[in-house]
C-alpha cells in the first residue's frame, strides 16, 4: 500500500487490548514513527472485579500472584528463623490479609499509571473502550458511558487475552470466584475450595494454605497438564504434605448458598469420575480454576473475516508471521493458536511484529525452548519438552534422563526433607546428547531456570553442562554435576549438600 493510500486510514496501526503483548506492539511501533491507538476496557467479573491498564499479568496475574507467593514464602521464613537463631515465636505471627492486599494493589497501582505514561510520552492514544470490529479496517468502540466511536487503520493487531471459564453447574457463577478476583478480595477468604488442577489453581492454594488458611484442591484427571507429568505428580504431592487436601477424581456437580457475608458459607457437592460417589463439604470461599480462554468471541472477527475457533477457545491461528488469514490482521500473545501462554513471549513477539510491519526487520519470534516457573510453595521450572513429549518425538531409545533428587543447604538447618526437591535432564542420543528438557522442583526455580534457557537457545550438550562450574553451595550447581540416569536405576538419594 503507498503512502497516500494509507492516508484514508486514521491510524496506521491499531492495537486491540492492553496487555503485555499489546502494549508491547503499540509502543514500538510508535517509536518506529507510526500513528497507533490501543483500546483497552475489562469488562466486569460476575463479582463485578474490574482493574485497569496492563493486561492479565500485571493485575490479576503474574504479578499479584508471585507477590502473594512471596508473603507464604516469608511466612515460612518466620518458622525456619528460629532455628538459625532468631528468637522468635512463630505461633504469635499472623498475616493481615487486608493490609497485604493493598500493598499488593498499591503497587499495581502504580503499574497501571505507569503505562499510561509511557503510552501518552510515546504518543500513543490510549482508549479505554470496548472495540468490536465492523470490517478488516474499521473499528467501533464504546465506552464505559456507551458513547460510541468508530476508528479506522491500516492494520490491526489482537491481543485482547483471556478470561476463566466457569464449569456449567448450578451456583459456579453466582457463588464462586476465580483469580481474577481473589487477588483484590476485601476479605480473608478463609477456609478454601481450589477447583481444577491447572498451574493457576495449584499456586492460588499453595499460597493461601501459606499464609495459614484451610485449603482443598479438587482434581479431575491429573496435576499440571501439559507439563510434565513426573514434576506435576512431585508439585502436588508436595502440596498434600505442606497440608492441602486434594480432592483425586472430583468434579463439582453443585454449589449452594448456606450463609451470606464476607466471606460466606458455601456447601460443595461433588463427584467422584470413577466410582460416581458424591461427597459434600462447606467453604468459605470457592475458587474456580479450570482453564482459560481466549475474549475472542465478541469482538467482531467474523465481521472482519478472521477464522478463529468460535466454537472452542477462541483461540487465533496464525502463520509464522503472527499473521490471521485476513492480510492486514495480526494476533499476539495468548490469543494464538498452539503458542505459549506467557507474558514475556507476548512482549517480545509483540515487539518482533511491529518492527517487521514497519521497521523493514525480517526476524520473526521463536516460540522453541521458552522457559517457565509454576509459583506453587515447592518451586517448579522447566525449559524445552517434557520426558513424554521427548518420548513421543525421538523415542525411548534415543534419550537419556540424567536425574537427582537435592538437598538445599538453607534446608538444612531447619531439617527439612533432603530428598524433597529433584532435577532431570533430558537429552537426545542421536544428537550429541544435545539437552532437549530442563526440569527443576525447588527454591528460586525461576533463577536457576533463566540462565539454562539462554544455554538451551544455543544448544547445549551434556557434556557442555559437564564441564560447567556450578557455583557452591547452590542448588543450580546440580545441573553440572548428574551422572544417574533412569535407565541405570542408581540411587538419586541425598544425604547432605
Amino acid at each position: 500500500m503507498t503512502e497516500s493510500e494509507s492516508r484514508e486510514y486514521e491510524y496506521d496501526l491499531i492495537v486491540v487490548g492492553g496487555g503485555s503483548g499489546g502494549l508491547a506492539a503499540s509502543k514500538r511501533a510508535a517509536e518506529l514513527g507510526k500513528k497507533v491507538a490501543v483500546l483497552d476496557f475489562v469488562k466486569p467479573t460476575p463479582k463485578g472485579t474490574t482493574w485497569g491498564l496492563g493486561g492479565t499479568c500485571v493485575n490479576v496475574g503474574c504479578i499479584p500472584k508471585k507477590l502473594m507467593h512471596q508473603t507464604a514464602l516469608l511466612g515460612k521464613s518466620i518458622k525456619d528463623a528460629k532455628a538459625f537463631g532468631w528468637d522468635v515465636d512463630p505461633s504469635s505471627v499472623k498475616l493481615n490479609w487486608s493490609n497485604m492486599v493493598l500493598a499488593v494493589q498499591d503497587y499495581i497501582g502504580s503499574l497501571n499509571w505507569g503505562y499510561r505514561v509511557q503510552l501518552r510520552d510515546k504518543k500513543v492514544n490510549y482508549v479505554n473502550a470496548y472495540g468490536t470490529l465492523e470490517d478488516a479496517h474499521i473499528i467501533k468502540t464504546v465506552n464505559r458511558r456507551g458513547k460510541e466511536t468508530k476508528m479506522s487503520a491500516e492494520k490491526f493487531i489482537i491481543a485482547v487475552g483471556e478470561r476463566p471459564k466457569y464449569p456449567d453447574i448450578p451456583g459456579a457463577k453466582e457463588y464462586s470466584i476465580t483469580s481474577d478476583d481473589l487477588f483484590s478480595l476485601p476479605y480473608c477468604p478463609g477456609k478454601t475450595l481450589a477447583i481444577g488442577a491447572s498451574y493457576v489453581s495449584l499456586e492460588c492454594a499453595g499460597f493461601l494454605k501459606g499464609i495459614g488458611l484451610d485449603v482443598s484442591v479438587m482434581v479431575r484427571s491429573i496435576f499440571l497438564r501439559g507439563f510434565d507429568q513426573q514434576m506435576a505428580e512431585k508439585v502436588g504431592s508436595y502440596l498434600e504434605q505442606e497440608g492441602v487436601t486434594i480432592y483425586r477424581k472430583y468434579v463439582p456437580v453443585k454449589i449452594e448458598q448456606i450463609a451470606e457475608g464476607e466471606p460466606g458459607l458455601y456447601r460443595v457437592t461433588a463427584k467422584n469420575t470413577e466410582t460416581g460417589e458424591e461427597i459434600t463439604e462447606e467453604y468459605n470461599t470457592v475458587v474456580i480454576a479450570i482453564g482459560r480462554e481466549s475474549a475472542t468471541k465478541s469482538i467482531g472477527l467474523e465481521n472482519a473475516g478472521v477464522v478463529y475457533n468460535s466454537k472452542g477457545n477462541g483461540k487465533i491461528p496464525v502463520n509464522d508471521e503472527e499473521q490471521t488469514n485476513v492480510p492486514n490482521i495480526y494476533s499476539v500473545g495468548d490469543n494464538l493458536e498452539g503458542k505459549p501462554e506467557l507474558t514475556p513471549m507476548a512482549i517480545q513477539t509483540g515487539r518482533i511484529l511491529a518492527e517487521r510491519l514497519f521497521g523493514g526487520s525480517t526476524i520473526k519470534s521463536d516460540y522453541d525452548n521458552v522457559p517457565t516457573t509454576v509459583f506453587t510453595p515447592l518451586e517448579y521450572s522447566c525449559c524445552g519438552l517434557s520426558e513424554e513429549d521427548a518420548v513421543e518425538r525421538f523415542d525411548e531409545e534415543n534419550i537419556e534422563v540424567y536425574h537427582s533428587n537435592l538437598w538445599p543447604l538453607e534446608w538444612s538447618v531447619p531439617g527439612h526433607s533432603s530428598n524433597t526437591c529433584y532435577a532431570k535432564v533430558i537429552c537426545n542420543l542421536k544428537d550429541s546428547e544435545r539437552v532437549i528438557g530442563i526440569h527443576y522442583l525447588g527454591p528460586n526455580a525461576g533463577e536457576v531456570m533463566q540462565g539454562f534457557s539462554a544455554a538451551m537457545k544455543c544448544g547445549i550438550t551434556k557434556r557442555q553442562l559437564d564441564a560447567t562450574i556450578g557455583i557452591h553451595p547452590t542448588t543450580a550447581e546440580i545441573f553440572t554435576t548428574l551422572t544417574a540416569t533412569k535407565r541405570s536405576g542408581d540411587s538419586i538419594e541425598q544425604n547432605g549438600c
